[in-house]
């Protein structure tokens, strides 16, 4: 059952980066890579990028993570997000020609932009997936009041400033 429970919150989080993975991947057919290579780079990119955006949907519901916050994502990417291109190079690219530690340099530099990104479709998607779940899954319920919670105190930050 907990275990269940901890699936359904990664589900939003594996979805973004599947989606993210797969799209980032497809751009590799407009670089000019025929159709297998470019459907092998994409997978290759939407399984990591999966695995840590459900990941972080887990940690996000066991408190590791805190709605509306950016600089612990941001670190988790930094290291996440290299990892995952890491595995797609390994899979599916012509190899680095730099060397690993500045591709993953680079990739680190990368992950940011990533990370905003995520977070942003992360903070709009979850909290209609967590109303959803919130009557069968108790970390769903627990996540939603924090969402809530959040939300008021933007909402009451917001109305300070007029």
């Amino acid at each position: 059952m907990i275990r269940r429970h901890s699936i359904e919150l990664a589900l939003p989080g594996a979805s973004i980066g599947a989606v993210a993975g797969a799209m980032a991947g497809g751009l590799t057919l407009f670089a000019g890579q025929p159709t297998g290579l470019a459907a092998l780079s994409a997978l290759a990119l939407a399984a990591p990028l999966a695995f840590f955006g459900g990941l972080y949907g887990v940690l996000l519901g066991h408190g590791v993570f805190r709605p509306g916050t950016f600089g612990p994502v941001g670190l988790y990417w930094m290291a996440a997000f290299p990892v995952s291109r890491l595995l797609q190079e390994s899979v599916a690219g012509v190899g680095m020609a730099d060397g690993v530690p500045l591709f993953l340099a680079f990739q680190a530099m990368v992950s940011l932009g990533f990370a905003i990104g995520f977070v942003w479709m992360h903070e709009r998607l979850m909290p209609h997936w967590l109303v959803r779940r919130a009557g069968d899954n108790p970390l769903a319920k627990d996540l939603l009041s924090q969402y809530v919670r959040y939300a008021s105190l933007v909402r009451a930050r917001k109305g300070a400033r007029r």
